[in-house]
């Protein structure tokens, strides 16, 4: 196809695409409406992109230019030969009012409810500026209300932690649900429990662990079991890549407090851990599951289920080396916890005989950073008595063998 010289005037400032809805904001500069409220709202910034002036609140509405959106128009159609099409008019943006009618109709007009979540989840999808506006009228509030109630209908379930999720909401608000909605937690591991929806599931966790990085020590301290099987069983199915790491971080951020490395372990977090370990080689994914599987071997239980595993000496082993210095760190931070306080005659020739000696030999003779060097260097003098002599070990790792 012919190339179409686009009129610099119809070009977006920001992007340098052809402008779909033209808004001018107080500096007199027209942007395309997707992009000024992407850069305003999403990427936090208070300044004309062009002129770098401040713009304060009451400078931020954006203006429709009705006058260049028509010549855009007029422009797609002289170019349609061309395979230009016609940008359609733009329907005028909701504002807060009309956000709040909505609400008060989905709470006061029997069986409106599941017809005002879809419109808010419509609403919440066209840009920044209408999240902010959901935000401000009460939505998320009312969204974390009904996800609170039993006996919601699935759909309407679904639907409303959809729009949770997607309105990715500002500290503030997540803080005031922390601190006035107290069973929404209990509530997404409900949903977690009861949803066949794997979606609904993934925005659940992903949800829930936006909430949990706000919450005080008390909070954290007094989660229940059942989160951490919910959560679990997020990593077990796999649902989605950031569903598992969400639901990582998620348990990275709890593990730490009170007796929750206890309950995740009887959540079945371990094995599940090993398992995945098994199956990836995703650096950052990697890198989570160790330090959430470091964090549960700093007690006795999560050392057990781990010497229980088949596969978890080894796999840990494997990860030396393979992943980054990261993942290498926290590796040999697990052995460590391991031969420190669980080494048994039977573990410490299992370590020896799937190749976890040779590979801290390996760790001492490259560059694998000074912390996993120096753990090395204890773990090998701890138990060098039995594996020294070892000709389990290649001779060529001998020689960086620690003397005691």
């Amino acid at each position: 196809m012919e190339e179409i010289d686009v009129p610099y005037l119809f070009l977006c400032p920001i992007s340098l695409q052809l402008m779909r809805d033209p808004v001018t904001v107080s500096t007199g500069i027209t942007y395309d409406r997707e992009n000024i409220e992407n850069w305003l709202f999403s990427c936090k910034n208070d300044t004309c992109p062009v002129t770098k002036q401040p713009l304060n609140d009451t400078d931020l509405m954006l203006t429709p230019n009705h006058t260049l959106r028509r010549l855009i128009q007029v422009w797609c159609t002289l170019h349609a030969s061309s395979g230009i099409e016609r940008i359609p008019t733009p329907k005028p943006p909701v504002d807060e009012s009309q956000i709040v009618k909505l609400l008060n109709e989905a709470k006061n007009v029997p069986g409106s409810q599941i017809k005002c979540l879809q419109r808010l989840k419509s609403i919440a999808s066209k840009g920044e500026r209408n999240k902010k506006y959901l935000e401000s009228a009460g939505a998320i509030e009312y969204l974390a209300s009904i996800v609170k109630k039993n006996g919601s209908t699935t759909v309407i379930l679904d639907t409303a932690v959809e729009i949770l999720f997607h309105l990715k909401s500002s500290e503030t608000h997540l803080k005031n649900l922390v601190t006035n909605e107290s069973e929404i937690i209990d509530s997404l591991v409900m949903v977690l429990r009861t949803c066949g929806n794997y979606q609904s599931r993934a925005y659940a966790t992903v949800v829930m662990k936006s909430i949990l990085d706000l919450a005080d020590p008390v909070q954290l301290i007094t989660v229940k079991t059942e989160l951490f099987v919910e959560v679990v069983n997020v990593l077990r199915d796999q649902i989605s890549q950031q569903a598992s790491k969400a639901a990582l971080k998620l348990l990275l951020e709890v593990c730490p407090w009170g007796r929750n490395r206890i309950k995740a372990v009887q959540g079945g977090a371990v094995s599940v851990l090993i398992e995945l370990l098994l199956g990836t080689s995703e650096k950052r994914f990697c890198e989570l599951a160790l330090v959430v599987l470091d964090q549960l071997c700093g007690c006795a239980e999560g050392r057990a289920e781990l010497l229980k595993h088949g596969a978890g000496i080894a796999v840990v082993s494997k990860k030396i080396l393979r992943v980054s210095h990261v993942a290498s760190e926290r590796a040999v931070r697990i052995l460590s916890s391991v031969c420190r306080f669980s080494a048994t005659p039977r573990v410490v020739h299992e370590m020896l005989s799937v190749g976890v000696v040779a590979k801290l030999c390996l760790v001492l003779q490259v560059n694998s950073g000074l912390k996993a060097k120096e753990r090395a260097k204890e773990i090998l003098k701890l138990h060098s008595r039995v594996w020294k002599s070892s000709n389990c070990i290649p001779v060529h790792l001998l020689s960086s063998y620690p003397s005691s």
